[in-house]
């Protein structure tokens, strides 16, 4: 309503002010008339425009007609006549263009300018806070969540925006595994985004010369001087070889399993038939193999175990065992 009300004053100002100011007749009247209509016109584009662009076009506009200026001060100290005088005759011209392209540059690059600014703010706390860059196999993953509900990790998360949008367009796939692994990560982002253990920040940076996610996740690491979060083998070397301090959560899962020592008695199920006669193969819960000898006629029962060694292998630690019954004999 208050909007429509100065409307209304500015149309009847308009010819009153022609009346007036300009001439006492009908010619007053009219330019004052088009005058409102003109103000009216500009208001009603000025308002389908956000407010950043016309704050931004305003001063790419000063900073055009600026620039101009210096120009045409430079050329009167050459003292060339010629010069002079283009400059003189197309002084106009030269400012409107350099207004023109002042305005049009802000308006284009203003949000590369607030991402500059985003950048500046991050890396200026870079060297006081940890920066962790969460990639898109561990977020699919979920054992991120874990880890930080449990206060095993500090500092920032940072998720990038280019790996919100990769799991965006699995979650769109046509492919059903690729859909639900999509799907599960951008349920992952949101538990990380609410919880209250560690600030995650969505970073909305992108690298359009470089296509591969991996390129860009390394990029945006070096950039920020972060650390990387991934269960990816072939991404953990390739940020080694860049000197990028890389958390695998698949060697914390190693690491974090329980020390199994030559001795030790425990229960566990055996699921299936070992390579020699008479073993059978048991699995703890985090995932441990355990080869049981002469456990092959237990297949599907729960028994109780001794540890009589351990093998390491090149894929991790082996451990063998014997039924309790037959240690203690």
């Amino acid at each position: 309503m208050f909007i429509w009300l100065i409307r209304s004053l500015v149309i009847i100002a308009g010819p009153v002010i022609g009346w007036f100011q300009i001439s006492k007749d009908a010619k007053g009247i009219l330019i004052g008339v088009a005058a409102a209509l003109l103000v009216l016109f500009i208001e009603f584009i000025i308002e389908k425009i956000p407010l950043d662009s016309i704050v931004a076009g305003g001063l790419g506009a000063i900073l055009g007609l600026i620039s101009a200026k210096l120009l045409d001060y430079t050329l009167s100290l050459m003292e060339n006549e010629n010069i002079n005088a283009f400059a003189s005759t197309y002084s106009l011209l030269i400012k409107l263009v350099f207004a023109y392209l002042g305005l049009i540059i802000a308006i284009r690059k203003k949000d590369e300018l607030s991402l500059l600014e985003k950048d500046i703010q991050l890396t200026s706390r870079k060297i006081q806070e940890d920066l962790k860059i969460l990639d898109s196999s561990a977020i699919i993953d979920g054992r991120i969540l874990d880890i930080i509900e449990t206060n095993f990790l500090s500092g920032i998360a940072v998720i990038p925006e280019f790996i919100i949008s990769e799991l965006q367009l699995l979650a769109d796939s046509s492919d059903s595994t690729k859909r639900s692994r999509g799907r599960r990560g951008l349920n992952i982002v949101e538990k990380l985004r609410v919880n209250s253990f560690v600030p995650v920040k969505i970073f909305n940076k992108d690298y359009p010369g470089i296509k591969l996610t991996d390129g860009k996740v390394l990029k945006l690491a070096e950039e920020l001087k972060a650390k990387v979060i991934t269960t990816d083998y072939n991404l953990s070397k390739v940020a080694v070889i860049h000197n990028i301090t890389v958390m695998n959560v698949n060697e914390l899962a190693s690491v974090m399993k329980p020390v199994l020592l030559p001795g030790e008695q425990l229960t566990a199920y055996l699921v299936k038939e070992g390579k020699e006669k008479k073993q059978a193969v048991a699995f703890l819960e985090d995932g441990s193999m355990i080869v049981v000898e002469n456990g092959r006629q237990y297949i599907g029962k729960r028994m109780e175990i001794v540890i009589t060694n351990i093998l390491q292998t090149s894929t991790g630690k082996m451990a063998f065992a014997t039924l309790k019954e037959e240690y203690l004999k």
